[in-house]
């Protein structure tokens, strides 16, 4: 068993920066991810689990939202699992906290700032070039000027973060590699011997918790195992079948736009056998249909179907 949680898990997330009297590690860590001038004095936790009520949504999204000293929302995210649509999902979730701003009567409709904060368990760049570890998206025109200060965005895609040549040095790659190592450090590591991080260490230290509390982290533990080892080996299995499939009908045709045809063909018939073997092996792992269709994206119909 691994000396400290795992913070991809719902319970690892929201230990660390959900608490009361963890409130200083996430004011450290909203400071190290946000722009200077939004820095973060202090903040005050609403109540949890701010986004609709959607089952599908909650059990890929950890949120912990907050309001800052100066009125600003603040709403930190762990997000486990890739989907459709993601930038437009985003979109949706950072408007509720404008909405609520809205007020009776007489409005001018002045807007206190809303931050978004989304810790990305999963790359949703498709594009190589294009990949980012750390993106902060605003609001601007056509020449780069910015249009609106109250809406921000900040995206970590914590699978692109590699520090095999150097040691992390600033303020925000030090919490980015305290979250992608944590599960499989043994002890505090140089570079995060300060007391922040140490403060971090000792709240995530699994033998600290009570039985009872090393019981609901397992669990969740599982969870997060199975859905990931799931999801990857449908998706290698996938592929290399519709690889396989796609070059054979081409070489049968004999021709070049034949075989790009096949190959195309191929691939889209792998991905959706993946898919579909995605939804078998997560039912016979017993996990919830709310849980395969946002995994998947299959309608709860089709999940039913497959056995």
């Amino acid at each position: 068993m691994s000396r400290y949680i795992n913070p991809y898990t719902d319970f690892g997330f929201k230990k660390l920066f959900g608490e009361e009297a963890n409130k200083d590690l996430l004011i450290d860590f909203l400071n190290a991810v946000l722009p200077p001038e939004n820095h973060v004095a202090d903040l005050t936790f609403r109540n949890s689990e701010q986004l609709p009520d959607n089952i599908v949504d909650r059990r890929a999204i950890f949120d912990i939202a907050c309001v800052g000293d100066s009125g600003e929302s603040f709403t930190v995210e762990m997000q486990k699992a890739k989907q459709l649509y993601f930038r437009d999902r985003a979109l949706f979730y950072a408007a509720f906290p404008i909405q609520r701003q809205a007020q009776k009567g007489d409005w001018n409709f002045k807007l206190n700032p809303v931050i978004l904060v989304a810790v990305l368990d999963f790359e949703y760049d498709e594009h190589e070039e294009r990949r980012k570890l750390y993106r902060l998206v605003t609001l601007k025109d056509q020449d780069g000027g910015v249009f609106s200060d109250t809406l921000k965005m900040v995206f970590l895609q914590m699978p692109l973060l590699d520090f095999d040549r150097s040691l992390p040095q600033t303020r925000r790659d030090k919490w980015l590699y305290f979250l992608k190592n944590l599960e499989s450090f043994d002890g505090i590591p140089a570079v995060l011997s300060e007391p922040v991080f140490e403060k971090a260490f000792g709240t995530a230290e699994y033998v600290k918790f009570s039985q009872e509390v090393q019981e609901v982290y397992q669990n969740d533990l599982k969870i997060y195992r199975d859905n990931r080892n799931v999801v990857e080996t449908a998706r290698i299995e996938g592929k290399a079948e519709g690889l396989a499939e796609g070059e054979a009908k081409g070489k049968a045709e004999g021709k070049l736009e034949g075989k790009a045809e096949g190959l195309a063909e191929g691939k889209a018939r792998g991905k959706a056998e993946a898919t579909l073997e995605i939804v078998r092996k997560m039912k016979s792992l017993g996990i919830d249909a709310a849980t395969i269709a946002q995994t998947t994206g299959l309608s709860a119909s089709e999940i039913e179907q497959q056995n």
